[in-house]
């Protein structure tokens, strides 16, 4: 009988995409497999032929929520007279605006955690495995209750280490010691989810409540397999992570949609100098403010720019003829067709665009992008990164020539290409998750040993 293996995840396309990527290899190595993610993802994830569970959720509605514009849209101003002047203000404003919005957007972010906990649970009956990440680490405690192995994962490097300070969050690199402490922070966000997997423990699995854990340990307090979904030549894995920290290299997901360029698109390709891909990921936010910038950054330029929609963060109206907007397309082929690209730093667009072979400009706005963003200018690959609230039109113009002259981003963009795709992450995870799955004992066996 074949090994079944669930897998459960919730996010943006960023944190569902890679998990297509594994389910079709393990389905192609002869697995059952089904994958639980948000409702938004139920025609990608079917698309590739694997069997879908819903966790019950339509992020791209949740992100779209009013309070997010309002919590998010807090920007400083350009000139420093008027920085002095409203200062106050601007901080008071955002604070309240914080004050009000936030405890509401938590209770709603926790409903969506139990709700998908709650069909993980139907999901995972007889799997032999669940395969989880941060935002499912409910599965932690789905695994212990159905006396299975559980593997973590993660898109960017979050287990302690004393080289660098935790990416999640803006932490300066103060040293080996406060490196290291800087990870306790993930204790507030451990918290956060801890509320609604303890009180499923106690009613859905007849669990008791947890004393040891977190996001990489069992309730036992030992270390889980964890697999990150990143390469060591974008990412160098910390000397000092344990041994169960494993990094597999990327799991790219090859469009299998046969897509290509339509009639419109192909004659704007074919109009002018080649373009550089623009977008601000799947977060909705800012959408007037940021289609101003594009649209005078562009201008001072004077080149041409593909813009992708994503959900809600560019108005695709009244663009100029410099610019084409796009609805949908998949990075590894939208990419063969531009220059260079600029984007938010998500973990997934990263990858893409170094896999292209392309030079980037980072523009992130939250969690690990700035991490991403700086490893993308360490590597060579491009400017420096600009958060998002600080962009301006000429920030964005003069970033868009660097891309399109600095011949060296080129060049190190396309050599770590080359050694990026001769790399399999989805085969070496594999590998780890046979070595779990062969060795794992079942709780009666261990209480015998």
């Amino acid at each position: 009988m074949r090994k079944r293996i669930a897998i459960a995840t919730i996010g943006t396309q960023g944190d569902v995409q890679p998990y297509v990527a594994l389910a079709v290899a393990l389905k192609e190595r002869g697995y059952s497999v089904v994958l639980g993610a948000n409702a938004d993802f139920e025609e990608l994830i079917t698309g590739y032929g694997i069997e879908f569970c819903s966790m019950g959720t339509n992020i791209q509605a949740f992100l779209q929520q009013s309070r997010f514009e309002t919590v998010m849209n807090h920007n400083v101003p350009e000139d420093v007279p008027t920085l002095l002047r409203d200062g106050q203000k601007i901080v008071e404003t955002a604070a309240r605006n914080m004050l009000v919005n936030m405890p509401a957007l938590l209770r709603d972010g926790q409903k969506i955690v139990e709700i998908a906990a709650r069909r993980a649970w139907k999901m995972a009956q007889g799997a032999d495995i669940i395969i989880i990440n941060m935002n499912t680490s409910f599965g932690i405690d789905i695994a212990e209750a159905l006396d299975i192995p559980a593997i973590m994962t993660a898109l960017q490097p979050l287990s302690m280490t004393r080289e660098f300070p935790i990416c999640a969050y803006e932490w300066p690199d103060l040293g080996p010691a406060f490196n290291q402490l800087s990870y306790l922070s993930m204790s507030i966000q451990q918290a956060y989810y801890d509320f609604p997997r303890n009180r499923l423990r106690r009613k859905l699995m007849g669990l008791r409540q947890r004393k040891k854990g977190g996001f990489f340990k069992d309730s036992d307090g030992n270390n889980l397999t964890t697999l990150y979904n990143f390469s060591t030549l974008v990412s160098p894995r910390p000397r000092d992570w344990p041994k169960s920290a494993i990094v597999t290299g990327y799991w790219q997901l090859e469009d299998n949609t046969g897509w290509e360029p339509s009639a419109k698109f192909s004659a704007f390709l074919d109009s002018g100098s080649k373009p550089i891909y623009i977008g601000f990921g799947s977060m909705p936010f800012g959408a007037e403010r940021n289609t101003s910038i594009l649209k005078d950054a562009v201008a001072k330029w004077g080149g041409r720019a593909v813009v992708a929609r994503g959900w809600g963060g560019i108005n695709p109206d009244h663009l100029p003829d410099t610019i084409y907007a796009i609805s949908k397309a998949p990075h590894d082929k939208l990419f063969q067709h531009v220059a260079g690209v600029v984007h938010h730093g998500g973990a997934g667009t990263t990858a893409a665009g170094l896999h292209a072979g392309k030079p980037a400009f980072v523009v992130p706005q939250t969690f690990d992008q700035p991490y991403w963003g700086r490893r993308v200018r360490e590597l060579g690959c491009g400017p420096a990164p600009v958060r998002l609230r600080k962009l301006t039109p000429q920030i964005l113009a003069n970033a868009l020539g660097d891309l399109t002259t600095n011949h060296d981003y080129t060049e190190k963009a396309r050599a770590l290409s080359v050694r990026l795709r001769a790399e399999d992450g989805k085969a070496k995870a594999i590998k780890h998750i046979e070595r779990v799955l062969a060795n794992y004992l079942p709780r009666a066996e261990r209480r015998r040993a």
